[in-house]
């Protein structure tokens, strides 16, 4: 069986600015038809990332090939056959649904008889063939990310790259631009994306772990969240960082971290740590606490990782 071909190939990416390091010796491949999300907080490096691969900055070290094309020496030439939705994707407030859509399609001299045939096919994709004659100033904000979605795909793009493409979008929006997404991977179009939600990085096919321009780990989000150690106790009460003080410096709890409205507590054997320390809790008078064991997600795996990372650099 013939392996799938490699479209993006970074070796060793690095890019500064100033001072500032914001992509580091970063080295990722992936394959056609795949879809890779690239999860970090803000100020990760995600969106330095996104713009090296398309060809938008040149890099101070390291190199990138996508589609065969190296990105510093053959930018036109790869700009020519991949879509980019950036963060605040262009759209012009003053034209409709339609036009807009046949404005990118000039941009990317889409030729009058295929864009007769894709128009209706793309408005009809994302669901907004009855909005086509709305201003894209009165869209929501899930509608205009799909609009952005399908303008990036007007002249049939072998590779996508989003950036943080949900963000800020309700979770209705979001899911319906996921099941859009499902579509393209059907289709054989290759996904790059970043974003800040775990639960959407889980939907890839790999994620990619990027902390201060590093990439810490890539791989699925399976063999990901494998790579916890130990196991995870999750504890829910009404006085969640007085039960993060309590559990400070207990012999069973590795670590203890507050996440939203949970408490995560990091353990060598979950089943075998969860009555002692409900008890433990209970007696300090943390009477409602609940305690669980629980599977650690990717953001679990993300924070240990960076925890580790704090801790060898401290020493």
């Amino acid at each position: 069986m013939t392996p799938p071909e490699t479209v993006i190939h970074v070796e060793g990416l690095t890019k500064r600015f100033g001072s500032l390091t914001a992509v580091e010796d970063l080295s990722v491949r992936v394959v056609a038809g795949e879809s890779f999300a690239l999860v970090g907080p803000d100020g990760a490096g995600k969106t330095t990332t996104i713009r090296l691969l398309c060809g938008i900055m040149d890099p101070d070290d390291g190199q990138a090939q996508v589609l065969g094309f190296d990105t510093v020496r053959e930018p036109e030439n790869i700009k020519e056959q991949i879509g980019y939705m950036p963060q605040r994707f262009g759209l012009y407030d003053d034209l409709t649904v339609a036009e807009n859509l046949n404005f990118y399609a000039d941009i990317y001299r889409v030729s009058k008889a295929a864009r007769k045939e894709r128009t209706p096919e793309l408005l009809a994709f994302a669901n907004l063939d009855r909005f086509q004659d709305r201003l894209a100033a009165n869209l929501s904000g899930g509608m205009r990310q799909k609009l952005g979605l399908i303008c990036t795909l007007v002249h049939r793009p072998r590779i996508i790259f989003l950036d943080e493409p949900t963000f800020g979008v309700d979770p209705v929006s979001r899911r319906e631009f996921w099941q859009i997404l499902y579509h393209l991977l059907v289709s054989g179009i290759t996904i790059f994306l970043s974003t800040s939600y775990m639960d959407e990085a889980e939907r890839a096919h790999r994620v990619g772990l990027l902390h201060q321009g590093r990439l810490l780990l890539a791989d699925t989000p399976r063999a990901v969240k494998d790579r916890f150690q130990g196991e995870l106790l999750e504890a829910r009460n009404s006085a969640l960082q007085n039960a993060k003080r309590v559990l400070t410096g207990h012999p069973l709890a590795k670590q203890a971290l507050l996440m939203g409205d949970r408490l995560m507590i990091t353990v060598d054997h979950g089943p075998t740590a969860l009555e002692p320390l409900r008890q433990y809790l209970l007696d300090a008078g943390l009477a409602d606490i609940t305690l669980k064991v629980a599977e650690p997600g990717l953001e679990d795996v993300f924070v240990q990782v960076i925890s580790r990372q704090k801790a060898e650099f401290s020493h």
